[in-house]
């Protein structure tokens, strides 16, 4: 039995679950999100907690198992608390600032890049410590705008300039070896 999909999913105070067929709307404080799941699978709400149970023991069923649970539990976790990733702007004259809801980097081009938030998404920018942080309540949409952001400048390994992740390791390579 799977160990993730075996495990209850706590849903807390001010959280609305309601399962009907395959659909699963989970509403919350910080906003609602509806999502469809495999119809073989039983998904239950029992005494203030989301249940999954799998049909068999086939592959398919093992497999999807775990990850309805943990698709289930990110939307719970994410119309309560939220999500957010930190990313790190790094470089000379390389900054990051906030134009109404747009985010405005300045990361060595000839032109400013603008980037606008999706529905669901927001940024926060501190330029003390040269970190922007992208919220929102749906996990997949976070990471993705995060990765997205990044893409505009990767990291480069001889300097270490450009927008990585705040828990990100740039390994470094030496440059030229004729340089003293």
């Amino acid at each position: 039995m799977s160990r993730i999909g075996r495990m209850p999913v706590m849903i807390p105070n001010g959280v609305n679950v309601e399962i009907k067929g395959t659909n699963v709307r989970v509403k919350g404080p910080k906003g609602e999100m509806v999502r469809t799941f495999p119809a073989n699978l039983d998904i239950s709400v029992d005494d203030g907690k989301i249940l999954v149970q799998r049909p068999s023991d086939e592959s398919m069923y093992r497999a999807l198992h775990g990850m309805t649970r943990a698709l289930i539990n990110n939307m719970v976790v994410g119309v309560s608390a939220g999500f957010q990733r930190i990313l790190e702007v790094n470089g000379v004259g390389y900054r990051s600032e906030l134009n109404g809801k747009n985010l405005v980097l300045n990361v060595g081009y000839s032109h400013p890049v603008v980037v606008e938030p999706p529905e669901g998404i927001s940024f926060e920018v501190e330029a003390r410590t040269r970190q922007i942080k992208v919220l929102g309540y749906d996990k997949e949409q976070v990471g993705q705008v995060a990765a997205n952001i990044r893409s505009i400048r990767p990291p480069e390994p001889y300097q270490g300039k450009g927008i990585k992740y705040l828990e990100e390791k740039i390994r470094r390579k030496a440059g030229k070896a004729g340089k003293v």
